[in-house]
């Protein structure tokens, strides 16, 4: 066949290189050199060298046993052993058989136990199996450094944040506004290689640390602006570091052992004392995690047979959790008494996703359920029904239709109900309690106020919450600061994450599609900090938003 131009050049230029080689004494790089006639065949139709495949030889640690038939493994026997050495041998090997069936007993307990939930209180090397002794000497510090210092509590305020007149509202709006299109990214770092599902920020002033869950069970804690460690090459040279930091992460197992069915749902700081941390999961538990991990553990608070727990919250008192779960229920534990004091209720025949408490009157629930609806209870009445048995694993449960029944009998039990196009993902009331906002899968935001007289919403602003099946749902959360403006955060499919204030307004717009390209489905922003956010996304990328001069 006729070469190319190409191809021909090519052929002189590899003999000269070749000649060039033999004059210098360099023969065994002229193998090297192959012209047109020497390529190796190809494989058919790709145009591409055939490799020629060498079987790798394997440690023999590699190599697991092979099993064997009975006639293999057959020992040999002596046709001379004398009857007492047959019966010897028939021992040990009835010993060695019964000490190979225990050894596949405990190893099938062991396996059955790693996918059962864990009940009892969990130490450090458990809560942090895969970690090396330095990160969970840093995390302890980290930890411990926060609980030592002075966080004031935040006390609810009853009265609403008002203005005089319209003027004194819209310049209140207009610099709040200014504060929040001040941030940018300050600092990313992919936490976990699983989707984000949860997130709480802490109110401590002196660290951004931020709380996620994920949807294998892990509890992530970034101190998102903790300085990087200094990484040199090979050389000795420092390698350059992301100009948006990345801080510092660590992980901890407080649930299940890895594994889907062990998603955390939610995260919650005490309310007396921020330094305890309290986390629901689909293990159907939820637990507490103290910051001074040397001295405590996690324990677990409550617990259920097989039904998932999707979100649950906490009064200012900090001694009581109301939790809601996939089957419809609601449920009541006191923290002051023992696990088996629970009692939970059937308030919807679907999934009631999220329940919030009115910061400044804790005895209104906020319930919001697959059933399309978003309704308001009073907890004291629900408390008041009979006493009922349950078993040592399920709290006792008044069915839907004892509830129904009751309700009936009872005027005041179930306070407000308003209908929604389709589910209601969640409901929250604010930190002064008196407004709320929900989010719906009919792609609107909803704003009313705690009016019972009339339960529907003085506003509703359009946005796409259709997250489908690999993004988690999209939630607008409050900024829990009540002495600021009222505003909210939700993420955005178009990978923004939108700030909005109470009455409907876009505040702000965070995004930075050179950075951002994924929806930030999960957020929250800091107790006592205007103008500090964070997002997590399915990727289990996480972001802190912050003023540009701290990014």
């Amino acid at each position: 066949m006729k070469l190319t131009a190409y191809e021909q050049e090519r052929e002189r230029q590899i003999a000269k290189n070749k000649e060039l080689l033999e004059q210098l004494g360099i023969t065994e790089q002229v193998s090297t050199f192959t012209t047109r006639s020497e390529t190796p065949p190809t494989k058919s139709g790709s145009g591409k060298p055939a490799v020629k495949r060498v079987k790798r030889e394997r440690e023999d640690s590699e190599l697991a046993p092979r099993r064997q038939s009975q006639r293999l493994r057959k020992e040999e026997i002596d046709p001379n052993e004398s009857p007492s050495q047959k019966k010897r041998r028939l021992a040990d090997a009835e010993e060695k058989r019964k000490k190979e069936e225990e050894e596949r007993l405990e190893a099938e307990e062991r396996a059955r136990r790693q996918r059962q939930p864990r009940h009892e209180d969990l130490d450090i090397p458990t809560l942090m199996p895969d970690s090396e002794d330095y990160e969970i000497q840093e995390l302890t510090n980290t930890l411990k450094s926060v609980a030592e210092g002075s966080i004031p509590r935040q006390l609810p305020v009853a009265e609403p944040y008002v203005f005089s007149n319209t003027d004194e509202e819209k310049a209140e709006v207009a610099a709040l506004k200014k504060r929040l299109k001040n941030m940018k990214i300050a600092s990313v770092n992919k936490i976990t290689s699983d989707r984000i599902y949860s997130s709480a920020y802490h109110p401590d002033k002196s660290k951004d640390l931020i709380f996620f869950g994920d949807k294998h069970g892990r509890l992530l804690i970034w101190n998102a602006l903790a300085p990087q460690e200094e990484v040199t090459d090979e050389d000795g040279q420092v390698i350059p570091q992301s100009s948006t930091g990345g801080g510092k992460s660590y992980k901890i197992e407080p649930h299940f052992p890895v594994s889907s069915k062990s998603s955390l749902s939610c995260i919650k700081f005490d309310s007396i004392n921020s330094y305890n941390v309290f986390t629901s999961s689909y293990d159907s538990s939820i637990r507490r995690l103290p910051f001074d991990l040397k001295t405590g553990s996690s324990e677990e608070v409550f617990s259920m047979d097989e039904v998932l727990i999707n979100s649950f919250d906490m009064p200012p008192t900090g001694n009581e959790i109301w939790a809601s779960d996939e089957l419809g229920g609601l449920s009541h534990i006191d923290l002051r008494e023992e696990k088996g004091k629970a009692r939970r209720w059937e308030l919807s025949d679907k999934k009631t996703g999220c329940v919030s408490i009115n910061p400044v009157k804790p005895h209104l629930l906020l319930v919001s359920s697959n059933n399309r609806t978003l309704k308001i209870w009073d907890s004291r009445n629900l408390t008041d029904m009979p006493l009922i048995e349950g078993s040592e694993d399920t709290p006792p449960t008044y069915d839907l239709g004892s509830v129904e029944t009751y309700i009936s009998e009872n005027e005041g039990t179930r306070l407000a109900d308003y209908p929604h196009n389709k589910s209601v993902t969640a409901g929250y009331w604010d930190p002064r309690g008196t407004r709320i906002v929900s989010t719906c899968y009919d792609d609107r935001l909803r704003y009313k106020r705690k009016t019972f007289s009339s339960f529907k919403p003085f506003c509703s602003v359009m946005h796409d919450c259709q997250t489908g099946r690999w993004v988690s749902m999209l939630k607008a959360q409050w900024s829990p600061n009540p002495d600021v403006y009222p505003h909210f955060t939700v993420g955005n499919m178009k990978h923004s994450l939108d700030i909005f204030s109470c009455k409907g307004e876009l505040l702000a717009r965070l995004q930075d599609p050179t950075v951002i390209s994924a929806v930030q489905a999960v957020t929250c922003s800091h107790p006592g900090i205007v103008e500090r956010a964070a997002s997590g996304n399915a990727s289990g990328k996480c972001i802190l938003w912050a003023p540009a001069s701290e990014a």
